[in-house]
């Protein structure tokens, strides 16, 4: 497939698990608390109403992999990427950038990045200034300013709880609302 036919679905799973756990939960995510891929490929899916190939970043740098998720991950049609390097090397956020560059390289494209983390900043400004169409999914809380400013630009942010709908439960978040959005209901 071309680039101008397929939305690029890139994971940072350390990034989005740890955000999860560290700042949102502050503790290790029940199975019921982690998001649904298969919610986010669908999400991926309509909202750039193209064909989605999703990468699946994972750290395997310690010799090994959760298989049963690689396996569910596969079965989704995800392709998990499992990249292992030096103790010091940051192999997810290498991998990724790495492909970003690629999909710059090979023109505009669609691309949406599930990821807080400000060290592809470069990467998706590139994208953006080809034309590309890029989007972030993320905890908007917690996404880094500089990547957030990018909106400037015609960066794309979307919630995974809120726009997403990428959870079973109600993740308990304190976030800014807009007073339009506001319904004291869902504090009574």
């Amino acid at each position: 497939m071309e680039n101008n036919e397929t939305t690029y679905l890139l994971i940072d799973g350390e990034n989005i698990d740890a955000t999860l756990g560290m700042s949102v939960l502050n503790r290790r995510p029940h199975p019921d608390e982690r998001p649904r891929w298969d919610r986010i490929l669908t999400y991926a899916d309509s909202r750039f109403g193209r064909d989605v190939r999703a990468l699946f970043f994972l750290n395997a740098t310690s010799g090994q992999m959760p298989i049963s998720f690689v396996q569910a991950l596969i079965a989704m049609d995800y392709r998990p990427i499992p990249l292992a390097g030096t103790g010091t090397e940051k192999v997810v956020d290498v991998g990724i950038q790495r492909t970003l560059e690629a999909l710059a390289d090979r023109g505009p494209a669609h691309v949406l990045l599930a990821s807080h983390d400000g060290d592809f900043i470069p990467q998706v400004e590139a994208l953006l200034e080809i034309g590309s169409r890029v989007g972030v999914l993320c905890f908007r809380e917690f996404l880094n300013a500089e990547l957030a400013a990018l909106v400037d630009q015609g960066l794309e942010i979307y919630d995974l709880e809120a726009d997403v709908q990428a959870f079973q439960v109600a993740l308990p978040r304190v976030k800014i609302i807009s007073l339009e959005d506001f319904q004291p209901e869902d504090f009574l």
